[in-house]
C-alpha cells in the first residue's frame, strides 16, 4: 500500500496571521473545472496533501499571491512536508529575495534537502548578482555541491581570492555539455587574466563542435576575437561552404569545419581531407579531423570508419604530438568501429588497445573498456612462451571485474570458465534497523510526496536523504521502499550497496503471477520479461515517457493498437492501456512477435522493443559479429545500454525465479549479421 506519514499534531504557537491566511485560503474557491473521472477522482491527494499538490501547480503558474496562502495554510496545519511549500513560494520569488528571507529558511528547515536545494538555488542567484561575499559565505555550506553553474562561480571567486585555478577551472569547462552564465562568466575571467589560453578556447571550440553545442562553440571562439566567433557559427550553418572560402592558412577555424562537415557527412569531410586540407593542417589537427570523421562514419555504421580512425593515428607516426587530445567518446567509437568492421584481426585489436589505453584514467576504468582491453591484449599476444606475459595481463583484467554485477563482469566471468552465482544473502535486518529507516524523515517525507503524486520532488528527498548511508542503512532503506511497492526506489537503492547484495530487493517480482502466467501463456521466457519490465519502467504502474509509452511495460499507444489486433484483443480502446493487465498482455504480446521476427535473438528482440524494429534491422546489415561486438556498436547510447542491461537482468531473475540457468552468452546467442535468406521473410508492419 503507498505510504502516507502521520500528520503531526496542530501547532499550539500559531500566529494570527497563519490564521488569517488559513482562513482566506478557506474561503477560496477554484474556477469551474471539467468532472474528472472516477479513476482520477480516486487517485487525487484530499485534505491537507491536497495543498501540497496545488502548491507545485501554484509555482509552475507563478502565482505568488496562491503560494502565499498555501504556504501559510500548511505551516498552520503542521504538515509533513509544509518545508516543501514553503520552498516552493521562496523559490518562486528567489530574484527578488535578501539574504535575511534565506537565512530565516535555512533555520526552519535545517539539514533537509529542500535547505540545500534552496541554497543551490541561491548560491545561482548571488553569483548572477555578482554578491560575491555572500556567495563566499553560502558555498561552504552547500553540501550536494553537484551544480556545475555553482561550481563555475566559486571558481572564479577562488581566482578572485588569488588561487590558481587555472587546472581545475580548465578540466570543468571542457566537460561542460552546454556553456551557461556562470561557466561563462568563468572563462571570461580567467581569459582575461591570461589563466586561461587562446589554446585552451580552441580546444573548447573543437570539443562543442564534436559535440553540437554552437552556443558554447561561439562564446569560446569570442574570446579569441569576435570575427573568428562570426565565422563559427557560419560553420555550424554551412560548414562546407565556410571550408571552400577559408585561406589554407587558417588551420584552426579549417579543423572546427571538418569536425561539422563529418557530422553532416563523414564522405565529403575524408574528401576534403583528402583533396586539400590533410596536407595543411597541423598533425594534431588532421589527426582530430580524421578521428571525428571516423566517429561520424562509426555512428552511421560505414565500414570506413575504422580506416578513417587509422589515418588518425598516423599523424602520430611522424615529427608532432606524442598523444592524441581526443575526448573519450571519439575513443570509445574508435573501439566500436574496430569491433565492427577492420581491415583484419590484428589492425582490429590494435585499434582496439590504442583507443583504450588513450582514455582518460577514470574512462579506462570502466568495465566495458577493461573488458575490450583484456581482449585485445589476448588476441594480439605472441605465439607461444613470447606471450604468456600478456595472456596472464589479459587475464588479471577479467578477473578485475569478474565480481561486478553487470554485463562485462558476467561475460568476463564466462570467459573465465566461470558461472553467475547469486551472492549470498545478507544477514536479515533488525528490528532496530527497520525502526531506523521507518523513523528517518527524509524518507518518510519522500514516500508521502510519491505517494501525492509529486515523485520527481519525491525521488530527490530520496536520494538526498541516502547521501552517507552505509550497507545495513541503505537495506534497510530499500527493504521500506519495497514493503510500500516503490519499486524503483527499492531497485536503485539496494543497488548502492557495495559489501552486502540483496537479490531479493535488487530483483523483486512484483504481480509475479500475472507476469509468469502471461508469459508462459505465449512460450516467453519470464526471466527475459522480468528483465525487460525491471529495464522499461522499475514497476512503477502509472509510469509516463517523455514520448508518451506507458505502463510497466512502457508501450505507445500506436504499438498498443497495432500489437491488440495482432493478438485478437478485441473491444481494446488507448485508455485501457494503463490497466496493469492489459499492458502486461499487450508488452509481452509485442515482445513475442519482435523475437520471432528476429528468428529468436533475445539481443535483437530487446533493441527492436527499444527503438522499433526497423533500427536493427539495419543494425544486422554488414559483417557478422559475435553478439557482445554487434551489441556494443549499437550508435544509439539508450538501446545499447537498453539492450545490455535486459540481458544482464535475465541471467539474475532466472536464478530468482528457480528457472533453469541461463549464461549470459547463451542469452546473447550466435553471430549477428544478415538475416539467413532461408529464414521466413520479416515482418514489415512490425511498427
Amino acid at each position: 500500500m503507498p505510504f502516507r506519514p502521520s500528520a503531526s499534531p496542530p501547532r499550539r504557537d500559531a500566529k494570527p496571521w497563519l490564521l488569517a491566511a488559513a482562513l482566506l485560503l478557506c474561503a477560496w474557491q477554484p474556477a469551474a473545472q471539467p468532472a474528472p473521472s472516477q479513476a482520477a477522482a480516486a487517485a487525487r491527494p484530499t485534505g491537507d496533501d491536497a495543498l501540497v499538490v496545488e502548491a507545485r501547480e501554484a509555482l509552475r503558474r507563478e502565482d505568488r499571491v496562491r503560494l502565499d496562502a498555501l504556504k501559510a495554510a500548511t505551516r498552520l496545519a503542521a504538515h509533513p512536508l509544509a518545508q516543501w511549500v514553503d520552498y516552493f513560494e521562496l523559490t518562486n520569488r528567489l530574484a527578488d529575495a535578501r539574504q535575511d528571507e534565506l537565512d530565516a529558511f535555512y533555520a526552519r528547515w535545517p539539514g533537509t534537502y529542500v535547505e540545500d536545494r534552496l541554497r543551490n538555488d541561491w548560491l545561482l542567484e548571488l553569483g548572477k548578482r555578482r554578491d560575491w561575499a555572500n556567495f563566499a559565505r553560502e558555498f561552504p555550506r552547500f553540501r550536494m555541491n553537484d551544480d556545475a553553474e555553482v561550481t563555475c562561480y566559486a571558481l572564479v571567486v577562488r581566482h578572485q581570492a588569488g588561487e590558481d585555478v587555472a587546472a581545475a577551472a580548465r578540466a570543468h569547462w571542457f566537460a561542460q555539455r552546454e556553456l551557461g552564465e556562470g561557466c561563462a562568466l568563468m572563462a571570461r575571467t580567467l581569459h582575461e587574466a591570461r589563466r586561461l589560453l587562446d589554446e585552451d578556447a580552441w580546444q573548447e571550440v573543437r570539443l562543442s563542435a564534436e559535440f553540437n553545442r554552437p552556443g558554447a562553440a561561439r562564446a569560446a571562439a569570442a574570446l579569441v576575437d569576435r570575427e573568428a566567433a562570426a565565422t563559427v557559427a557560419q560553420v555550424f550553418a554551412d560548414p562546407a561552404r565556410v571550408l571552400a572560402r577559408l585561406p589554407s592558412g587558417d588551420t584552426e577555424l579549417a579543423t572546427v569545419a571538418l569536425i561539422r562537415l563529418a557530422a553532416a557527412d563523414p564522405g565529403a569531410a575524408a574528401a576534403a581531407l583528402d583533396r586539400h586540407w590533410q596536407r595543411r593542417l597541423e598533425p594534431a589537427q588532421a589527426a582530430l579531423a580524421w578521428a571525428i570523421t571516423g566517429k561520424q562514419a562509426a555512428l552511421r555504421l560505414a565500414p570506413e570508419a575504422s580506416a578513417h580512425y587509422a589515418r588518425a593515428w598516423q599523424q602520430f607516426d611522424r615529427p608532432g604530438p606524442a598523444a592524441p587530445a581526443w575526448s573519450d567518446d571519439t575513443l570509445a567509437w574508435q573501439v566500436r568501429a574496430a569491433l565492427r568492421a577492420a581491415p583484419s584481426e590484428a589492425e582490429r585489436w590494435r585499434l582496439v588497445l590504442r583507443a583504450v589505453d588513450a582514455m582518460s584514467e577514470g574512462t579506462r576504468a570502466d568495465a566495458t573498456w577493461v573488458y575490450w582491453r583484456a581482449r585485445a591484449l589476448h588476441h594480439l599476444a605472441p605465439a607461444g612462451a613470447e606471450g604468456d606475459a600478456q595472456r596472464a595481463e589479459a587475464r588479471q583484467l577479467l578477473q578485475s571485474i569478474a565480481g561486478q554485477m553487470s554485463f562485462y563482469g558476467k561475460l568476463a566471468l564466462e570467459d573465465l570458465g566461470g558461472r553467475v552465482q547469486l551472492p549470498p544473502p545478507p544477514a536479515t535486518l533488525t528490528d532496530a534497523e527497520r525502526t531506523a529507516a521507518r523513523q528517518q524523515p527524509g524518507l518518510a517525507r519522500a514516500l508521502h510526496l510519491i505517494a501525492i503524486g509529486l515523485r520527481s520532488e519525491g525521488v530527490r528527498e530520496w536520494n538526498f536523504t541516502l547521501r552517507g548511508m552505509g550497507d545495513r542503512e541503505l537495506l534497510a532503506a530499500a527493504q521500506l521502499a519495497c514493503e510500500r511497492e516503490v519499486w524503483d526506489r527499492c531497485i536503485n537503492t539496494s543497488d548502492r550497496t557495495r559489501g552486502e547484495v540483496d537479490i531479493a530487493q535488487r530483483f523483486p517480482t512484483p504481480f509475479r503471477a500475472e507476469v509468469v502466467a502471461q508469459a508462459r501463456r505465449i512460450g516467453l521466457d519470464p526471466a527475459y520479461m522480468y528483465g525487460l519490465i525491471r529495464q522499461e519502467s522499475r514497476f512503477i504502474l502509472d509510469a509516463r515517457s517523455s514520448v508518451g509509452a506507458s505502463g510497466l511495460m512502457q508501450v505507445m499507444p500506436a504499438t498498443a493498437r497495432w500489437t491488440a489486433r495482432r493478438i485478437g484483443l478485441e473491444g481494446f480502446r488507448p485508455e485501457m492501456i494503463n490497466d496493469r493487465d492489459i499492458n502486461l498482455q499487450i508488452g509481452a504480446g509485442y515482445l513475442r512477435l519482435v523475437l520471432d521476427d528476429f528468428e529468436g535473438s533475445q539481443a535483437l528482440a530487446a533493441a527492436a522493443y527499444n527503438a522499433g524494429p526497423s533500427r536493427p534491422r539495419r543494425w544486422r546489415e554488414g559483417a557478422t559479429l559475435e553478439p557482445a561486438a554487434w551489441a556494443e556498436a549499437i550508435p544509439f547510447t539508450e538501446t545499447r545500454d537498453y539492450v545490455k542491461k535486459v540481458l544482464s537482468n535475465a541471467v539474475y531473475y532466472a536464478a530468482v525465479l528457480g528457472s533453469e540457468p541461463v549464461s549470459l552468452k547463451t542469452r546473447l546467442g550466435g553471430p549477428i549479421g544478415p538475416r539467413d535468406a532461408s529464414a521466413p521473410a520479416p515482418s514489415r508492419d512490425l511498427p
